[in-house]
């Protein structure tokens, strides 16, 4: 017996993957193609932003994946390339916009985090009976938020969603994951397998991403590079300005001073 397809809701009234007025690809419906492989290559005249409430799905663009959960959904821009496969017990809300009535900020498929009013918001919009257009005020709310955030899954396990709670109202907690593990009762191997499976992430690459989110905070605060580096966990100023410029690509100053010309523009 076959395994039963991801369901799939698009709240503006069309199926993720295929254009709006064109016939729908039979390889799109049949369940068994979907269910083991998801949605083929293929190309939006409309911008997506893809939601995932239950389970998993993995998006692939210019040879790039990207893993979509709970806590991390994905814009999606008119005119990329991309596939996707799902795991096989996923709920997929999909959102879709006209280019020339929005104006997306992201020219490349970018993975956002996900807010609690944003999930109330397409939660609402999925249940919802009456829901069949485009939303300009739906669109404003799903492009709020930083836009330089790194995307930061949340692990569900009992284990790993305690320390990853206590990390994200203290990101500078110095303990190491053996530290962690000893509180919990439980091993440091448990508790870093729990990491990855849960999120995708290693337990360190987790909270690094952790604390290069919040400090774009401090810094947008005006706090001293310095500051925010001893506040955010890190040992040396200058670990903190390698790691950001290896996620993000430029110094925090550097930063500092883009931030500030956009926001004057």
């Amino acid at each position: 017996m076959a395994e039963a397809a991801p369901r799939t809701v698009t709240t503006t009234g069309r199926e993720p993957g295929t254009d709006p007025g064109a016939p729908v690809p039979e390889a799109l419906v049949d369940d068994d193609f979907i269910a083991a492989g998801g949605h083929p290559t293929h190309v939006h005249d409309f911008h997506q932003f893809l939601y995932v409430p239950l389970g998993r799905i993995v998006v692939t663009a210019l040879g790039r994946d990207h893993e979509l959960s709970p806590s991390v959904a994905l814009w999606i821009p008119a005119g990329v390339p991309h596939s996707a496969r799902f795991d096989p017990d996923s709920l997929v809300v999909a959102e879709t916009f006209e280019p020339d009535r929005h104006r997306l900020p992201y020219t490349e498929i970018t993975s956002v985090n996900v807010s609690d009013a944003q999930r109330q918001l397409l939660l609402s919009r999925m249940r919802s009976s009456e829901v069949t257009e485009e939303d300009p005020a739906v669109f404003a709310v799903l492009c709020s938020g930083h836009r330089d955030v790194l995307p930061l899954p949340r692990p569900t396990g009992r284990a790993a969603a305690t320390v990853a709670g206590e990390l994200m109202r203290n990101p500078g907690d110095p303990r190491t994951a053996s530290e962690w593990a000893e509180g919990l009762y439980t091993s440091s191997t448990s508790l870093r397998r729990a990491f990855r499976a849960e999120t995708g992430l290693a337990f360190s690459e987790w909270r690094t991403r952790l604390r290069l989110n919040h400090s774009l905070h401090l810094l947008a605060a005006g706090h001293m590079v310095s500051t925010v580096a001893a506040r955010v966990g890190f040992v040396s100023t200058n670990g903190y300005i390698l790691a950001f410029r290896r996620y993000f690509g430029e110094t925090p100053g550097a930063y500092v001073k883009r931030s500030a010309s956009r926001t004057a523009a």
